[in-house]
């Protein structure tokens, strides 16, 4: 029986044989060097059936494919994140990004924050240096009233049992009166006219006897001394009586404690007389003279009460 199609489950039904074929004559001459010719023709169930080989070809290599493709998506199963990692992973990240966010926005007002209190301090250190140039000026206000005060104490009468007061041209200093010949007028004198000027008002030349009594008086003298002049010496009550070889003050009392200047007494040319210089360093204010010498002087006397 000659078949003329494909069974329908397109496998292979039967085998090639003769009659499936038409073979012709491989050869046909058409005369003396003519071209050969090699036809081969198939019948409808051969080209049936190399179909189907085809189809079964396909579906192997369709079937080797999915087979590397389901072994290849298991590895990459086995060595990448599943889904629900990525999901997860997704979320954190999200979560940082919502944090680092956070954190941005902290930073900015740390940052304000910082340059409000940095301008607060500025403002603060300009009137921490107000307050301290203040202070300073008080501190020399302050100075200078004391100054004054103790101006004001030697000058002003002493208040005990009654008023107490010096003669014209006379100041009171530590309860004592005292003459400073600062005037032109007064001249200079040696030490017997200046200790006789002294008990005229009775009084005599000062006695310098404790370092209290020389920082006052010598302060004094730098205070109202004509600087023009400050060579010049004043007398006062202490002599070197060569009979003895020693320094007295006026009222017989030996020197105890003397403000000599560097290298004094030295007694060059009878030298038995001292002055009082107006030094800025009254421990080195001393000096002494010959008596003939003609220099300024001070007088002290006890104030005169009055009731």
């Amino acid at each position: 029986m000659e078949r003329t199609g494909c069974n329908s489950d397109g496998g292979f039904n039967a085998l090639i044989s003769q009659e499936d074929m038409e073979e012709h004559p491989p050869y046909q001459q058409f005369g003396q060097g003519s071209q050969q010719v090699s036809m081969f023709s198939m019948n409808p169930g051969r080209r049936c059936r190399l179909a189907v080989a085809i189809l079964a070809l396909l579906a192997a290599v369709l079937l080797i494919v999915d087979i590397s493709l389901g072994v290849h998506y298991n590895k990459l199963t086995d060595t990448h994140l599943t889904l629900d990692d990525t999901e997860r992973i997704t979320k954190e990240a999200m979560a940082l990004q919502d944090t680092y966010k956070a954190a941005v926005q902290t930073m900015k007002g740390a940052e304000k924050q910082l340059d409000s209190e940095m301008s607060r301090q500025k403002q603060t250190n300009w009137e921490f240096e107000h307050q301290t140039k203040r202070s300073q000026d008080y501190e020399a206000q302050i100075e200078k009233i004391r100054k004054e005060l103790v101006a004001l104490r030697s000058q002003l009468p002493m208040i005990n049992d009654g008023c107490k007061h010096c003669p014209a041209g006379w100041i009171l200093m530590n309860s004592v009166c005292y003459y400073f010949s600062f005037s032109d007028s007064a001249g200079l004198k040696s030490w017997e006219k200046s200790r006789e000027f002294c008990q005229m008002y009775g009084g005599d030349l000062v006695v310098i006897d404790s370092k209290d009594k020389q920082n006052s008086t010598v302060n004094y003298m730098i205070n109202h001394h004509d600087s023009s002049q400050q060579n010049l010496g004043y007398w006062m009550g202490l002599r070197d009586f060569h009979e003895e070889g020693t320094w007295k003050w006026l009222d017989g009392t030996v020197l105890v404690e003397g403000y000599w200047n560097d290298g004094e007494p030295n007694d060059s040319g009878n030298e038995d007389c001292a002055t009082v210089l107006a030094a800025e360093n009254f421990f080195k204010a001393w000096n002494d003279l010959s008596c003939r010498k003609q220099q300024r002087w001070i007088c002290e006397k006890a104030p005169t009460s009055m009731s």
